[in-house]
């Protein structure tokens, strides 16, 4: 009896599954093709042993990772290691990978088995996952699966952006068809325009010259010789320039209308466009290939490199290729042609283009071909798995083949690979720590940056929050220094007044002319008493202070009765000591007010 257990991968966990014990697991397959569409009936042969979700989104996708590349993750070995028998010679796992499958019995030692019958088992619990483990739902389970499916896809795209060939894929090929464009479309302006000077094609064979020419001379009979020096700038010929006047003067060609005119110039200043997009979009291809693949476009150019990349589908699948296949990349129809008839098969394909096949000798081409190839395939297998991208493999490996060029025609002996490769592994390491320098330079100036634009940040931030707090501070501002104007106001010539009170002057009472002058009377027989200074700033003198009082303050006149004449001795002296009481008592009261 062989007891079968049935290791299901989901977005949620790992399930294990146990069937019937049977003496063959084929007699399992038609039980099971009857009953996987009815859940009670395929509940009588498969039950649920155990089920391990896992902790988060993160874990699965780790899981997941390790499953496509047949990996044994700790989780999945902790999981059968705990629910599946101690004795391993009578179970038999089923899983639905063969390359998990070969990993589990290598490192676990349990025997494994796929197709068949555990296909359909497997097709089985897919569709009856729900119900098999408790508390999971239909919906639950397919947001799972659309969640880790999205992960999954994404990591597998994720790749270093400055690594990218998809890039170099599509502009080689826009290249490609840019180039035919522009053919095509130099052809219709060439038969256009040539209807009114036929003699300017025989002259000027580029096509991007010629429609820059007919977009500038137009109608040929208002050219003259003041456009002579903007022809020698198009064409970049003063003898070419003088033909054009000349037979300008003298052509056979048909008269032309202004509108038609001016659809050709439209016409011309469009391919003309495209043809500077064109050199644009060979710069971007140039830098991008010294990014991605400097070894191979060092050594057979950029647009080969370009092109090779792009018929393998990446350079991924370029550095897998042998260098046999390499060889004849793009001659695949010749090939099967030549396998078909029983000929001679091609001996290059897409290196044709690069220089070393067309400076061989005819007999000699075959043969440096297939040392080309055999340096393209090294070259693509070292920008493809190199940390750090640096072009001085494929310099050195351009010399090999310079070298095996020369002993094909001259018999110089060229050097051997082992020290060619000595001397690049050197140079590659100096480069390689020259860019590391300069990449780990560029990321401090980045991370300063970044740092004060952070400061900036919270400085303005800071700035915002304390504004009410400013505000309330610059109208607590003046208070406090009319306070230190009044305290720092007693000190004068060594001597300190007390402290002058800031409260309101309260109003003083009415005294009556006879209160006032009995007052007086009793101060001047009381005796000289110590008068208090009053102290003034240095900048408003008591002097000024009085003058201004007496200014501002008018005299009040006495006014005396008919029967109390003017007094004289003793009654004026009381009267003049009112008045100056008087003055004094206005003086405090201006000062406390100040």
């Amino acid at each position: 009896m062989v007891l079968l257990h049935v290791l299901f991968e989901h977005a949620v966990g790992y399930a294990l599954l146990a069937l019937k014990e049977v003496e063959e697991i084929s007699l399992l397959l038609p039980q099971v093709e009857e009953c996987v569409l009815n859940l009670g009936k395929f509940h009588n042969i498969v039950r649920l042993v155990a089920f391990c979700p896992f902790a988060s989104s993160q874990v699965a996708l780790e899981n997941a990772n390790s499953v496509s590349e047949g990996v044994v993750h700790e989780d999945l070995r902790l999981f059968l290691e705990t629910h599946l028998p101690s004795k391993k010679k009578k179970v038999l796992l089923g899983v639905g990978d063969p390359k998990i499958g070969a990993a589990i019995q290598e490192e676990l030692g349990y025997n494994c088995q796929t197709g068949g019958v555990i296909a359909e088992i497997l097709r089985g619990v897919r569709l009856h996952f729900h119900n098999l483990v408790k508390g999971l739902t239909d919906l639950s389970a397919c947001k799972a699966q659309l969640g880790l499916g999205h992960s999954y896809s994404r990591a597998k795209v994720k790749f270093n952006v400055n690594r990218v060939d998809n890039m170099i894929i599509q502009s080689i090929s826009l290249l490609d068809q840019l180039d035919k464009d522009i053919n095509t479309f130099s052809m219709r302006v060439r038969e256009w325009y040539g209807y009114h000077f036929p003699e300017l094609v025989k002259i000027i064979n580029d096509n991007a010259t010629y429609c820059r020419l007919a977009q500038f001379i137009g109608n040929r009979k208002e050219l003259n010789e003041e456009k002579l020096e903007k022809l020698e700038e198009l064409t970049m010929d003063g003898a070419k320039a003088k033909a054009i006047l000349d037979a300008s003067r003298s052509s056979m060609g048909m008269d032309i209308s202004a509108i038609d005119l001016i659809n050709i110039e439209s016409f011309s200043s469009r391919v003309v466009s495209l043809s500077e997009y064109r050199q644009s979009l060979h710069t971007y291809l140039r830098s991008k290939m010294s990014q991605v693949a400097p070894s191979l476009s060092a050594l057979i150019g950029e647009a080969v490199g370009a092109r090779l990349i792009a018929h393998a589908g990446s350079l991924t699948n370029l550095a897998k290729y042998p260098a046999s296949t390499v060889q004849i990349l793009g001659a695949e129809k010749a090939l099967f042609r030549a396998l078909k008839t029983r000929g001679n098969t091609p001996k290059y394909g897409l290196i044709f283009h690069s220089t070393f096949i067309g400076r061989a000798a005819a007999k000699n081409k075959g043969r440096i071909s297939r040392y080309l190839a055999n340096k393209c395939s090294i070259a693509s297998r070292i920008d493809c798995f190199s940390e750090v991208p640096t072009s001085v493999f494929g310099e050195k490996l351009r010399e090999q083949v310079e070298e095996r060029l020369s002993f094909y025609e001259n018999g110089n002996i060229p050097r051997k690979n082992l020290e060619v490769m000595k001397e690049a592994m050197v140079q590659a390491e100096e480069a390689a720590a020259e860019i590391t320098r300069k990449l780990e330079k560029q990321e401090r100036k980045r991370l300063k940056k970044e740092k004060k634009r952070l400061a900036a940040i919270a400085l303005a931030s800071s700035e915002n929050s304390s504004t009410p707090e400013e505000c309330e501070e610059t109208s607590e501002k003046p208070k406090k220094k009319k306070k230190q104007k009044l305290q720092e106001a007693p000190q004068e010539n060594g001597m300190e007044d007390p402290p002058v009170s800031l409260s309101k002057p309260k109003k003083k009472k009415s005294f009556s002319k006879e209160e006032l002058v009995s007052s007086d009377l009793e101060t001047t027989g009381s005796g000289n008493l110590p008068k208090r200074k009053k102290s003034f700033s240095k900048e408003e003198p008591v002097s000024d202070l009085e003058e201004a009082v007496n200014r501002s303050v008018p005299k009040k006149k006495r006014k005396f009765s008919k029967e109390e004449p003017l007094s004289s001795g003793p009654e004026e002296a009381v009267g003049s000591k009112s008045s100056s009481s008087k003055k004094k008592k206005k003086l405090q009261k201006l000062s406390q007010e100040d």
